[in-house]
């Protein structure tokens, strides 16, 4: 039976709040989790209403990668049914991760305190990251002999590229926020104090924009690294005249020869 509270989601003003919720153990991810982040990153998928979405763990953590504890009881079964349920799992919770890769809308990922294993694999997988500066990082997979899940061995050589990648997850070392903003992992650093505030002002810029300029500019970066230039560039133009047709431009041209702020969400009221 699924917890209900693994995961919870709500809704406010078209910005979607994903937060992971088993804080008692550090958000570590167990199959309820598993089943109800699936769920939870399908439904935000098909929402057209969202504008954005923050993803968050609930208390001091952000995610301490998959619950140990689940992987100890499945150590009984023989070798071969071991690995037939784990790459079962595995395939399941990936849905997650194709969920959050097509959806249209930004994700803004909100990290404090534990970002490892899986949880370094989500927070690659979204578009932007704002840390507090208590935040430490890990990849932790090499300590219980295991590989990468979550799309990491995908989204981290985009992110910070492919030596820093390497870095952090053969060798598995720790490392702090700062270092996170150093090599591109994260956006912005803050203090603790400030981190919902920052959140907050990221989210809003981000919600008061031009809805379609920013889901066709994410589409477009998400899909530059498999496009050749010519493709791509093909791909932008597309783009380009495809927005030059919709209200939001003639907003934003009149907003700006008229030296006022445009409002974006004036028809969609």
């Amino acid at each position: 039976m699924r917890e209900a509270s693994a995961v919870t989601l709500a809704r406010a003003d078209g910005v979607a709040t994903l937060s992971l919720s088993r804080p008692d153990a550090l958000n570590a991810l167990d199959y309820a989790m598993m089943d109800a982040l699936v769920d939870a990153t399908a439904t935000l998928a098909g929402d057209d209403t969202i504008r954005v979405v923050v993803l968050r763990g609930e208390g001091r953590h952000f995610m301490a990668g998959g619950d140990i504890r689940t992987f100890a009881a499945e150590l009984a079964r023989p070798p071969d049914e071991r690995a037939a349920v784990f790459t079962r799992i595995v395939g399941r919770v990936h849905a997650a991760i194709e969920s959050l890769a097509r959806m249209p809308h930004p994700v803004v990922a909100r990290v404090q305190g534990a970002c490892a294993g899986f949880g370094l694999s989500l927070l690659a997988a979204c578009d932007l990251a704002i840390a507090a500066e208590d935040a430490y990082f890990a990849a932790g997979y090499r300590n219980i002999g295991l590989s990468p899940d979550g799309g990491g061995t995908w989204s981290l050589p985009r992110v910070v590229g492919p030596r820093r990648a390497a870095e952090i997850l053969l060798l598995g070392e720790r490392f702090d926020a700062a270092r996170a903003l150093d090599i591109g992992l994260v956006n912005r650093v803050v203090p603790a104090a400030r981190l919902d505030a920052e959140v907050a002002s990221v989210v809003g810029t981000l919600r008061a924009g031009p809805r379609d300029a920013i889901r066709a500019t994410r589409r477009l970066l998400r899909e530059s690294p498999g496009n050749s230039l010519a493709t791509q560039l093909d791909a932008e133009a597309r783009s380009f005249g495809r927005l030059s047709a919709l209200d939001d431009f003639a907003e934003g041209v009149d907003a700006f020869v008229n030296k006022r702020a445009p409002d974006f969400d004036r028809g969609r009221r």
